[in-house]
């Protein structure tokens, strides 16, 4: 298929097209709990551990490597920006786990994280996978935001792969969220709002990457790595951790393995 006519766009526009792409995959999900009341736990693990494999493999083919490449094509060591990016990206992670309110799946509300409140636990629930998609949707903007220093294919072709990967990953975490939402005694609708209601973020982050990109050029290597770091602190903070709850974590491991093929084949084929 020609996809060459995207490159006429605004990145800004593309970065929001594609992040209401990941938010639509993200409802998508939420939609299972008018099927579903309950989710079998060895299916979450497996669905969790793909989300981990997707987010693994996008950090490297779709963020680090680029980043480690455009730096040495400027005279600057590639080590550089991905380093200082990469554990920039997570200390912001850390600060937003610390600061914000949230509760991981399957914890009783006195273990929540981050500042102390009186909200309901479902709220602190969808405020955990909110976490997960601030960094998704900032390194889909920042992919697109880079057409602005480079219009062509071979940067356009990564950031749909890289936003095709983070749409698929986004279905299994918007069923994660309001199928427990629906066993907590939460109407079906209700808890379809909470769930695509977490993925809201991924547009306004993406627009917002895109627009930083475009407007300081110099940074792209560093916000590249920067949402590379901030994603890899979700996946071992919050993902690999859920994923493994229960005696059968075979299941997770298969799913991250499977999650992390399909981001590799995404990346590799359509470079």
């Amino acid at each position: 298929m020609n996809i060459e006519w995207l490159l006429e766009y605004n990145p800004v526009l593309l970065a929001l097209g594609a992040t209401l792409f990941t938010w639509g995959f993200t409802a998508l999900g939420s939609a299972m709990v008018f099927f579903f009341k309950n989710i079998n736990r060895r299916v979450l693990n497996v669905m969790l551990g793909f989300a981990a494999g997707v987010m693994i493999a996008a950090s490297f083919w779709s963020l680090l490597a680029p980043a480690i490449a455009m730096a040495e094509e400027s005279g600057t060591p590639g080590w550089i920006p991905a380093v200082v990016g990469f554990l920039s990206g997570g200390v912001f992670l850390f600060a937003v786990d610390k600061i914000l309110p949230h509760l991981h799946m399957g914890l009783t509300i006195d273990k929540a994280e981050g500042i102390k409140t009186p909200w309901q636990r479902s709220i602190l629930l969808v405020l955990s996978i909110t976490i997960h998609n601030i960094p998704e949707g900032l390194a889909v903007g920042v992919a697109f935001g880079a057409l602005a220093l480079n219009p062509e294919m071979g940067v356009l072709a990564p950031a749909i792969a890289l936003a095709v990967g983070i749409g698929l990953q986004n279905f299994p975490e918007g069923a994660a969220v309001s199928i427990p939402l629906r066993r907590e005694g939460f109407s079906r609708l209700k808890a379809f709002n909470y769930g695509q209601l977490s993925g809201i973020v991924e547009p306004i982050a993406g627009v917002l990457g895109a627009y930083l990109i475009i407007t300081v050029q110099p940074i792209l290597p560093y916000a590249l790595a920067f949402a590379a770091g901030a994603m890899i602190f979700v996946v071992v903070e919050e993902l690999i951790p859920e994923s493994q709850t229960g005696h059968e974590t075979d299941y997770s491991t298969v799913g991250a393995m499977i999650g992390f093929t399909v981001m590799m084949f995404l990346d590799v084929a359509l470079a």
